[in-house]
């Protein structure tokens, strides 16, 4: 692979454009070329329950799902697919089938008669995954990929035969030992992993095919989709193929949302990805408006009207490849830390401060720390030159954001800041550039709640996955104690503020061996006071010890109603009754010194 400073991933990171990609038809719903942004999503359903699957396939559909996925472990389970098929088509609906598959080629040869899409992931497929470490020789890493070719060769014929499409998905850490000991566990692998099957189905002129690049964190997830397209880029015009966007056991409620709009949204915003699932560990039911919701807030900022195209493009700041934050110098704003490398501040509005003074000290770690209108903060278009040069002339560093009321996306005008603001000016960003009204009370619009919450967390959480930023002002959302949290949220989202506990769980679907969702709940309530401890909640084996990427702690379905618990990627104790397990995970939590007691309420 040619070096990342020669790949570009978008033709213009200061002007919405979207991707042009070829259309992979799955059924009779196009993905890419010019067919809008699908969503989709996955069934829960054991998939040897047919009417449970049909019922819930139905649902997803009546609220505007496009796709629905289902799990195939087995060929015997396998079998299954087409009883559900023939229930969903039964009930009048055409919502295409996708079997996600996982360690079993032969189960994937039994689903592809049944359904309109298979997906793949490359480092389970066929490959060892038995997390062993050795060096291979170039004659051993070709007899793999010999077998991996003999493996897969007979699904690609199969779905050309069938008219099929296929998705070649790749997640961070399940890739398999051959790629995981001569790439790493990095974007890099990731991309070459996705590549050699995509590489076997061209030479078998297949071509009905998509890619995905997941991971549960953000910042991985954002660079391995770039690398990705930057490398088809290079490859060539007809390497045009369309991308699924999703971030991996993004967890539920609001952190669910803000990890899915983080790594999502960011992507969206730069034109690429043709169909999106957000991963929450609730009903599949509720991914749907959260889906459609994120599509719809990139689509609303790009049609409010960006500016013309700049005549001129300065070099970005950052590499879009490889997470750095940019170097500022240090300022102390009444008494806070900003710019070189402190903890990225939150800002608030000096309305909304007044609204929440009569209970900060109950605001815990979601307190306002700077009031904008009370600190030194100097506004600026990024367009006016004169006005950009005249900071990069003064002698001293300022805190720069951008004018309200700007006529370009957020994301787009931040990073033009910062690739002609000189490094030394530490930079606040902003989720929006219309202020909200004055607002004295702590009220809840939920109509608009969730678009402000996937707005900020798009705008704010893609600059800050590249290094821009050292402070933040949420102002699109009205409700004061609202807009903190979101603050706060997306801080630790991005991974560049952790005040709490960081859950990485798994969505439900037919492999999961427990109550995620129960589960979830008593783990977060043993266990939510541990800040920076880092916990992997996943319902099987399939989202385990690979998937879990770099959690501190695992809670993995083992077999039914018994739990295997990891240190990292190791598990360490096995087959532990469910009943038990997590008072076994706080031992476990405690043997490794990571545990205290949860602070006593005053």
């Amino acid at each position: 692979m040619s070096s990342t400073a020669q790949l570009r991933y978008c033709p213009d990171l200061y002007h919405y454009q979207r991707r042009e990609t070829r259309a992979c038809m799955v059924g009779n719903v196009g993905i890419g070329g010019h067919n809008p942004i699908r969503v989709q999503s996955m069934l829960t359903s054991d998939t040897r329950d047919a009417e449970a699957c049909v019922k819930e396939a139905l649902e997803l559909a009546a609220v505007g799902c496009e796709i629905v996925r289902v799990t195939a472990q087995t060929r015997l389970i396998a079998e299954n697919l087409q009883h559900i098929r023939d229930g969903i088509r039964a009930s009048g609906c055409d919502v295409p089938l996708v079997a996600d598959i996982h360690f079993k080629p032969d189960a994937a040869m039994e689903a592809v008669k049944w359904v309109e899409k298979v997906r793949v992931n490359p480092g389970n497929y066929a490959d060892k995954k038995k997390f062993a470490v050795k060096e291979y020789t170039d004659d051993q890493y070709a007899e793999e990929v010999a077998y991996m070719e003999e493996q897969f060769v007979p699904l690609v014929e199969e779905c050309k035969k069938l008219n099929r499409a296929m998705r070649i998905g790749t997640n961070h850490g399940s890739l398999s030992d051959r790629i995981m000991n001569r790439h790493g566990d990095t974007p890099h692998g990731m991309v070459e992993s996705a590549l050699e099957f995509a590489r076997i189905a061209r030479a078998h002129d297949f071509h009905n095919f998509l890619f995905s690049m997941k991971a549960s964190n953000p910042k991985v997830m954002i660079e391995a989709y770039r690398l990705l397209v930057a490398h088809l880029n290079a490859l060539g015009s007809d390497w045009n193929y369309p991308i699924h966007l999703g971030v991996t056991e993004a967890g539920d409620g609001e952190d669910g949302r803000i990890k899915s709009a983080i790594g999502i949204g960011s992507l969206l915003a730069d034109g690429i990805g043709d169909t999106v699932r957000v991963s929450l560990t609730e009903d599949a039911i509720h991914e749907i408006p959260v889906a459609r919701a994120l599509v719809e807030s990139i689509q609303n900022q790009v049609h409010v009207g960006t500016g013309q195209k700049l005549k001129e493009t300065p070099v970005i700041s950052y590499d879009p490849f490889s997470y750095s934050r940019r170097a500022t110098e240090r300022l102390i704003i009444h008494d806070i830390d900003c710019g070189k490398g402190a903890t990225v501040a939150v800002f608030t509005s000096r309305s909304k401060w007044d609204a929440l003074a009569h209970k900060l000290d109950k605001l815990g770690d979601y307190k306002p720390e700077l009031v904008i209108e009370d600190s030194p903060i100097t506004c600026i278009d990024p367009r006016d030159d004169d006005a950009v040069q005249a900071l990069n002339a003064s002698q001293s560093a300022h805190l720069v954001t951008i004018t309200d009321n700007t006529s370009l996306l957020p994301i787009h005008a931040f990073r033009l800041l910062a690739a002609k603001l000189d490094k030394r000016h530490p930079i606040l960003l902003k989720d929006s550039f219309s202020p909200d009204a004055p607002n004295n009370a702590e009220t809840e619009n939920t109509q608009s709640f969730l678009p402000n919450l996937l707005r900020a967390s798009t705008n704010i959480g893609s600059l800050l996955c590249d290094g821009i930023g050292d402070a933040v002002l949420v102002q699109g959302e009205s409700a004061p104690g609202q807009s903190l949290r979101i603050s706060y949220n997306i801080l630790q989202a991005a991974g560049v503020r952790i005040f709490k506990t960081d859950y990485v769980a798994c969505p439900s679907c037919g492999r999961t061996l427990f109550n995620l969702q129960n589960t979830t709940q008593k783990i977060r309530e043993a266990t939510g006071h541990l800040k920076g401890v880092r916990i992997a909640i996943m319902g099987c084996i399939v989202n385990g010890p690979g998937e879990m990427a770099d959690a501190d702690f695992g809670y993995v379905g083992g077999a039914p109603n018994k739990i295997n618990l990891y240190v990292g990627k190791t598990a360490v104790k096995f087959n532990i009754p469910e009943e038990e397990a997590v008072e076994r995970l706080v031992d476990l939590i405690k043997e490794h010194d990571r545990w205290f007691d949860a602070p006593v309420a005053v």
